[in-house]
């Protein structure tokens, strides 16, 4: 044996070890062999390469290639061969598809690699072709790819006929050339879909469909669907059913309902074109994962409905009260959508004296839970309005509000502190709430302002100057407690409130210069001033915008009133005067005889200086008597023998509204009047 490695290399043609191996090559190798010469023209091809095409060997030798494998659907590319010819350089693992005449039903893929053939002399003398069929290993990748844009692509949106179609585009044509979705009522309609697996023969109807153009033409959205493409009774799991003998496509349809723990949202069909690849197991069992990935995600849309149809009702409730708000504010509102069902609200509610507040306040969390702390917090403001509390007084009793839905909601999963405890709850994930409390008075411009949390607040005067800070953060409700940051202003008319609730944890929300020159335009309308602001916020969050009024010295009336039981006649004297002054409907004797107990009431009990003050807001009169006094009157019943302590009883009895407001100063007793037959405003 020469021991020159170069020659070791070549083949001795003489040498019989050199034709066993090559004859065994192309007689024994699981890999298909083309031997072409310079001219791309077919001189050899072994048993495989002959087998898997499904031609004899007879038929193709001395043709050129693209001429030979023509018949099984390959398309040979003679520029690539030629290069390999020319630079000797292999083309490796090219993919090639064709259809041989042994399985003609079915696109059979091929990888690829030509070398170039010379002899001992180098002389080129053409080009040897290698083909494996590697058909279910691509099928294999193929498969792995749709599942990956199953999940990319299903679900982007939380809306159940979008999510049909987005079935239908991931499908058609990759796994399908007709695709129909069809979903039941209830789910087209946002409810919950109300049918189990067991109900045999749902109704179902259209809601996305596809095809190429080979395919039949496809059902009309809404049409009725079963019995029909998805058979009498709908199949438990992905099925192939024969042709539908209705007019439909040819072949066997797959068929797999849509259904997540035994309640079905509908049911998906795919057909292949007349000639396509039959569908397998394989098929069916990706069709099983497809269908279940877009249940997850009608379900998830379904719930978010729900969720979102909830948090609409909660937060629209109570109803704007614009006529009862419009002598001390005008009001513009918006809502940022986002999906997310934040607990975010806004109320504007009308106080006594014409006074309004003006309320914004953000759940921490996300979901359905926080809409539902959020509705609670809101009756609880509602209630404590009553109570006609500063503004940081009301926050404090809306942080013990809190705590206690802590508390609860700990106690319902099983962890938890006492309901009355000082602090937040210990572990867990209790609510927290920003929130900021803003009291305006139309009589002297006073506006009164609480701060729970970190949230937009500005304040925008006549002259065009903004305040971004007029409060400072304060702790969350829920979270560290009192003290809250509060502040005084004395606004002139015409000055505007912006206030809306906090942005996500993390997101710092508008930059202060965007929300001043959003703001710094007195010159616009609450509502434009409301559309500048609502693009500077993030999804799912509230504003409020609100410009001041003054109430005119016409619908207002002041007296000071002598620290003396003799100064009572006075004091109705002028409440008749007035009421003619204004040609009130008010009732004047009633109107004399509660403002007669209230200011004998304030000499008794309080203390030096007395006013006495009227106010007519439409039909409404308010009858205010307030001393430097701060004891608390309460409401009690005499006996009936006593010659006294029946004032604040007569006034219960003929007014519609009364109550006690404490100040710095010491405190006002209100009573709200109307006409006969009106009864209390809602």
């Amino acid at each position: 044996m020469s021991s020159d490695p170069e020659e070791s290399r070549q083949p001795d043609p003489t040498d019989p070890w050199d034709e066993a191996v090559l004859e065994a090559v192309f007689a024994q190798s699981d890999v298909g062999l083309h031997v072409l010469d310079t001219d791309l023209r077919v001189v050899r091809v072994n048993t495989v390469a002959v087998g898997i095409r499904g031609i004899s060997a007879d038929r193709i030798l001395g043709l050129p290639a693209s001429e030979a494998y023509a018949p099984a659907g390959v398309s040979v590319d003679e520029d690539v061969l030629r290069k390999v010819l020319a630079t000797g350089h292999p083309a490796l693992d090219r993919l090639v598809t064709g259809r041989p005449p042994t399985d003609p039903h079915t696109k059979h893929v091929f990888s690829v690699s030509a070398h170039r053939l010379q002899d001992r002399r180098g002389t080129v003398l053409g080009v040897v072709v290698t083909s494996t069929d590697v058909t279910e290993r691509e099928r294999a990748h193929a498969r792995l790819r749709l599942l990956h844009d199953v999940h990319e692509r299903i679900g982007t949106s939380l809306d159940v006929e979008r999510t049909a179609r987005e079935l239908v585009d991931v499908t058609v044509p990759g796994f399908a050339d007709w695709v129909v979705v069809a979903l039941t009522d209830a789910v087209l309609k946002g409810r919950a879909p109300g049918l189990l697996s067991r109900d045999p023969a749902p109704l179902l109807r259209c809601a996305a469909t596809g095809r190429t153009g080979a395919a039949p033409p496809v059902p009309e959205a809404g049409a009725v669907l079963l019995p029909g493409i998805f058979g009498a009774t709908l199949p438990s799991s992905a099925s192939l059913l024969p042709p539908d003998g209705h007019g439909g496509a040819p072949g066997a349809r797959l068929v797999t309902p849509l259904a997540v723990r035994g309640q079905i949202f509908g049911a998906v069909a795919f057909r292949r074109a007349n000639g396509g690849e039959s569908y397998g197991e394989e098929d069916i069992a990706l069709a099983e994962g497809i269908a279940s990935r877009t249940a997850t995600c009608l379900e998830n849309a379904l719930r978010f409905t729900r969720e979102h149809i909830v948090m609409t009702a909660l937060r629209s409730w109570p109803l704007r009260q614009e006529q009862a708000t419009q002598s001390a504010v005008d009001v513009a509102l918006r809502h940022r959508p986002g999906g997310s069902a934040a607990g975010s609200w806004f109320d504007v509610i009308p106080l006594p004296g014409a006074r309004v507040a003006l309320v914004v306040g953000q759940v921490e969390q996300a979901g359905l839970s926080a809409v539902a702390t959020m509705s609670r917090l809101r009756t609880a403001v509602h209630s404590l309005t009553t109570l006609d509390l500063d503004p940081h007084e009301l926050l404090a009793r809306l942080h013990a509000t809190t705590l206690r839905l802590s508390a609860e909601q700990d106690t319902s999963t099983g962890a938890g502190s006492a309901p009355d405890s000082a602090g937040p709850p210990e572990g867990g994930d209790h609510p927290t709430a920003s929130c900021t409390i803003a009291v305006h008075d139309p009589v002297d411009g006073r506006l009164d302002i609480a701060r729970a949390g970190s949230s937009l607040f500005a304040v925008v005067r006549p002259d065009g100057s903004v305040d971004t800070k007029p409060v400072d953060d304060g702790p969350l409700l829920g979270a560290e407690g009192p003290p809250f940051a509060c502040s005084t202003f004395s606004l002139p008319e015409g000055s505007t409130l912006c206030l809306a609730s906090a942005a996500e944890s993390g997101d710092a929300g508008p930059r202060t210069a965007e929300v001043v020159n959003a703001l710094a335009h007195p010159d616009r309308t609450p509502e434009a001033m409301a559309d500048a602001v609502k693009r500077l916020l993030a999804p799912d969050r509230v504003l409020l915008i609100a410009r001041t009024r003054h109430l005119p010295p016409s619908e207002l009336g002041q007296w000071a009133v002598p620290f003396d039981f003799s100064a009572v006649g006075t004091a109705r004297a002028h409440v008749e005067e007035r009421l003619r002054q204004w040609k009130h409907p008010v009732d004047p004797f009633t109107a004399t005889l509660v403002v007669s107990e209230l200011v004998t009431n304030a000499v008794r009990y309080g203390a030096a200086p007395i006013v006495l003050r009227l106010i007519t807001d439409g039909d409404t009169l308010t009858c205010e008597v307030s001393d430097a006094g701060q004891a608390a009157p309460h409401l009690r019943h005499a006996k009936a023998v006593d010659e006294g302590g029946r004032g604040l009883l007569i006034c219960a009895t003929l007014a519609d509204n009364w109550g006690v407001r404490h100040t710095d100063e010491g405190k006002t007793v209100w009573a709200e009047l109307r006409p006969e037959g009106e009864g209390t405003a809602p």
